[in-house]
């Protein structure tokens, strides 16, 4: 019987020797941050990105648009500049693939040309919308208080006022060109960026790390753009994606309207502007192509941003 109680007592020493090992391999309670760890959660992304298929669909379309916009005009060269009242209105043809429009120009080779301006002021605006969208949000999550207040209702100002009405007010003063209408676009294509990085910063600024910092008297810049910048980089690169698509949408609509910039500068939705008066007329290589360019761009942007969303959600990636 006394084997036995020794062989009991040292059992239970094993178990209780055992039961620190067990808390000391516990999971930690909250994640590590994405700032520290970048080098490995980025290449991740990649592989999650490429092996998304919606995503490469619209990867590759923008890939092509872009191609076409920029390489296109070397290839394929024509004169966008003068008029050529000869050839107006022509049907597509073997010398114009797609027709000419209302004053000689080849539909085709402005085409290209006018992808250059929509692109440009798409990504350039939502650029701009990204980094001025994530700095207010950071700063506005992580001071709180009176500040976080001010800040927030200044952005729920300007989100009660429709976008359109605010390009409009701005093109009546400015005299519209492109530098002016990304500066426009991408003034007002902040505010849902800054909500959402506020938002995710909330959050953020209760972790460990963050109150570590502040301990060792880190500054709230440093703060800012060392940990909490660096970890909502995933949130931010989903909404641009959308910001670009929504820019491109607003550019044609003010060129719809006649408040895009004067020619010779081209545009897809000023060509569609440029082909309304003869949408009636049979011309429909005056219509469909611009119109088809806006679409498969904005959509390919959508696309990308969805497949974005998909691999820097972490909870979902989780769930998977």
């Amino acid at each position: 019987m006394i084997p036995a109680e020794g062989a009991g007592d040292k059992a239970a020493q094993a178990t209780a020797g055992a039961q620190p090992a067990t808390t000391l391999t516990a999971a930690p309670s909250e994640p590590p941050p994405t700032g520290t760890g970048g080098r490995r959660i980025w290449p991740q992304a990649v592989t999650d990105f490429t092996s998304n298929r919606t995503g490469m669909i619209g990867l590759i379309t923008l890939v092509i648009m872009v191609l076409f916009s920029f390489v296109g005009p070397l290839v394929y060269r024509t004169d966008q500049v003068h008029t050529d009242l000869f050839t107006i209105t022509r049907p597509p043809s073997a010398r114009f693939p797609l027709g000419t429009d209302n004053v000689g120009y080849d539909v085709l080779g402005r085409l290209m040309v006018a992808g250059q301006a929509s692109l440009e002021v798409g990504l350039a605006a939502a650029v701009i919308a990204g980094l001025v969208g994530t700095f207010w949000g950071a700063i506005s999550g992580l001071a709180g208080g009176w500040l976080d207040a001010v800040m927030m209702r200044i952005v729920d100002a300007l989100l009660a006022i429709p976008s359109l009405l605010l390009i409009l007010l701005l093109a009546a003063i400015v005299t519209p060109n492109i530098f002016m209408i990304i500066l426009a676009l991408g003034a007002i294509s902040w505010l849902i960026t800054a909500r959402l990085v506020r938002g995710e910063v909330l959050v953020l600024r209760s972790l460990s790390y963050v109150g570590a910092a502040r301990t060792f008297g880190a500054t709230a810049r440093y703060i800012v753009l060392r940990h909490l910048v660096r970890n909502v980089i995933g949130i931010v690169a989903v909404q641009v994606t959308f910001e670009v698509a929504n820019a491109i949408l607003l550019f044609s609509a003010l060129s719809f309207l006649g408040l895009g910039p004067p020619p010779p500068a081209a545009n897809w939705g000023g060509m569609l502007t440029d082909g309304l008066d003869y949408v009636f007329s049979g011309y429909w290589w005056l219509i469909y192509p611009a119109g088809l360019c806006i679409v498969i761009t904005v959509v390919a942007f959508n696309m990308a941003g969805d497949a974005l969303r998909d691999v820097f959600e972490v909870r979902l990636r989780d769930r998977e």
